[in-house]
């Protein structure tokens, strides 16, 4: 007879416990207080392309990923005129980790109007480097050989 007491203690204690978690978890979750007004990650979030898998590229090191993923220009870096011409700026995404965009503008238009502050979308191949990584191939292949990458910025697609 103790043994079944015991048991049923047991199994209290365990739906305790996760009723406790349960309820913890909900919760967190309804206090969380909405994205301030103008926060350009939290409000681009809901219709721009996940970071999944560009942070679990960025995890794992990765070279030759077909990404996409969003954030916030941080940086506005001079155009790299050496062979193809690229107009070049970092994107801080909301885990904080920064991201070179490398934007070949011999083969697709340049985004106009790029400012610090401003929210892009984009889909090209990443390779890791030491400071984060590079985002290229955000343009379409002249050849028809590589996935087409794109970069969007208010409401419009350059590739």
């Amino acid at each position: 007879m103790a043994m079944k007491v015991m048991k049923i203690n047991w199994r209290r204690r365990v739906l305790l416990v996760l009723a406790a978690a349960a309820s913890m978890w909900i919760g967190r979750t309804a206090v969380t207080p909405p994205p301030a007004p103008g926060d350009p990650v939290a409000s681009q979030a809901a219709t721009a392309p996940s970071n999944t898998t560009l942070l679990a590229a960025i995890a794992q090191r990765r070279a030759n990923a077909q990404v996409e993923g969003h954030g916030v220009v941080s940086r506005i870096l001079a155009d790299d005129n050496d062979g193809s011409r690229h107009q070049r700026f970092i994107v801080r995404l909301a885990s904080g980790d920064t991201i070179l965009i490398a934007h070949n503008i011999d083969v697709a238009k340049r985004v106009p109007g790029l400012r610090v502050g401003d929210q892009v979308a984009f889909n090209g191949e990443y390779e890791w480097t030491a400071q984060g990584g590079v985002i290229h191939w955000t343009h379409h292949d002249p050849a028809g050989r590589h996935t087409t990458g794109w970069i969007e910025h208010k409401g419009l697609r350059y590739q």
